[in-house]
């Protein structure tokens, strides 16, 4: 059985945060005092073994651990947090039976269409979709690769119906846009990554009332992109803002 890492207040942002932009890290929020923490810890390390490497567990003592445990904000003991890409995706507190903790885990394991995706490449974007016909990441990235060679058509069927991902809708926009000739150099400086020239194009663009929310949805995505506190982004949200009202 792998051994759980210990964590503390000074290290968990390199050792769980951090790492989990590469693999999900669970870590168990316990205390020596908590007889129900002693009973869960071996039945997660079970769980995680399971998984071959695919999920890590990380222990903070909460006593000794405060900042940490003040800023998850942890009330009752067990509690377990499920990081990925930096922040909590899924969590439970006091002890869980076996059956429980192990679903647990198990969702938090990439599937396959999930390490295809990872690949990045078209060929394993298209075995993702293979695998998860109605993938929304792969159907989002692939759809991507394909309006920038200006294959549309397969890549609005792609974006149809998948909701909830502001990338992928500012993609089933500039699909819609797709022969404009004037926000061309926009969506060309935004698939080499020069995000300033296609959202200063884009702005301008704005005050054309038929295509404007279409363009906003483009701008947003790009936005989500960059990052809520990107400071492009944040200039350009005040500026769209300023235009739409």
């Amino acid at each position: 059985m792998a051994a759980p890492i210990e964590v503390t207040d000074a290290d968990f942002e390199q050792r769980v945060l951090e790492r989990s932009k590469e693999v999900p890290v669970l870590v168990d929020f316990w205390a020596d005092w908590c007889g129900p923490c002693h009973m869960l810890a071996p039945v997660i390390e079970r769980a995680i073994d399971q998984h071959e490497g695919k999920v890590e567990l990380a222990k903070l003592d909460t006593e000794s651990n405060q900042a940490t445990a003040a800023r998850y904000g942890i009330r009752g003991l067990p509690t377990v947090k499920a990081f990925r890409d930096g922040r909590v995706v899924d969590e439970f507190t006091g002890a869980q039976p076996p059956p429980v903790v192990e679903s647990f885990v198990a969702g938090l394991v990439p599937s396959e269409a999930d390490e295809l995706v990872e690949g990045g490449d078209e060929e394993s974007l298209r075995r993702a979709l293979e695998v998860d016909p109605q993938h929304p990441t792969a159907r989002r990235e692939l759809a991507k690769s394909l309006l920038r060679r200006g294959e549309v058509e397969e890549a609005r069927q792609l974006l149809d119906g998948v909701t909830g991902d502001f990338v992928a809708d500012g993609l089933a926009a500039r699909a819609q846009l797709a022969g404009e000739e004037d926000l061309a150099p926009a969506f060309e400086a935004w698939d080499r990554g020069d995000h300033a020239e296609a959202l200063a194009i884009l702005q301008d663009a704005l005050a054309d009332p038929e295509r404007r929310d279409a363009i906003r949805r483009v701008m947003v995505a790009i936005f989500t992109e960059l990052g809520a506190d990107d400071p492009l982004a944040r200039e350009y949200r005040r500026r769209l803002s300023a235009a739409l009202n």
